[in-house]
């Protein structure tokens, strides 16, 4: 099934230029958010740049699980850690990185409108057409979907993708090949390389007997 889904490869530089982005329309737009609420775990990064873009003190989380791995997804999405902050007559900036099928944005607003905000607006760095939810703000279309995959999930996106792979490569080089031919996946060899070194150690920590912790 593997071979019939596309997959891209997000870059550091590429989420600051759509942050910026995104923040220029906000800006625009004349909405000034008073809090900005970061859907967990995606939304994180975008949320802290827009609020250094927009220069917002007001930064909380709720977490929302829906994926469950590469494109495997629970039945529904799911509030996993509600929201824990006031925002009564607040106007709120929601963000996370991608509107995918709606689903999470909409267990998200229907989530937060008993809060009582004065006003929800949404904002996400890619918007996918196959999504059932309109959002107020995206700095990128995606046409054809595609799972993307941002720079803070790349050990996690390219390890389950590493597990599809049979027969296993037996190392970095024969690994790159593969993530290439298969996937459409260009990773550098370095950051490949950094992949290799923590699943190491991961699977090294996994074989230790289990030892009893002491007092502190």
């Amino acid at each position: 099934m593997h071979d019939k889904i596309r997959y891209q490869l997000i870059s550091w530089a590429e989420v600051q230029r759509l942050c910026l982005k995104l923040a220029c329309m906000i800006r625009t737009s004349g909405y000034q958010p008073e809090i900005v609420i970061a859907i967990a775990r995606g939304g994180y990064v975008p949320a802290r740049l827009l609020c250094d873009y927009l220069d917002i003190m007001n930064l909380t989380s709720i977490k929302i699980e829906h994926y469950l791995s590469l494109a495997t997804k629970e039945e529904q999405a799911t509030i996993r850690y509600p929201l824990c902050t006031d925002i009564k007559n607040r106007r709120v900036l929601l963000v996370d990185d991608v509107n995918d099928s709606g689903d999470t944005l909409d267990v998200a607003i229907k989530h937060l409108l008993p809060f009582k905000p004065s006003e929800i607006r949404i904002a996400v760095m890619h918007h996918k057409i196959v999504s059932h939810f309109s959002v107020d703000y995206y700095a990128c279309k995606i046409v054809k979907w595609r799972w993307l995959t941002y720079p803070w999930a790349v050990t996690e996106d390219i390890t389950n993708l590493l597990k599809q792979i049979n027969p296993q490569p037996d190392n970095v080089e024969e690994a790159h090949q593969q993530l290439k031919q298969q996937f459409g996946i260009y990773i550098s060899r370095k950051r490949l390389e950094q992949v290799y070194v923590l699943l190491e150690e991961t699977e090294g920590e996994n074989k230790q007997p289990h030892r009893k912790r002491t007092g502190y």
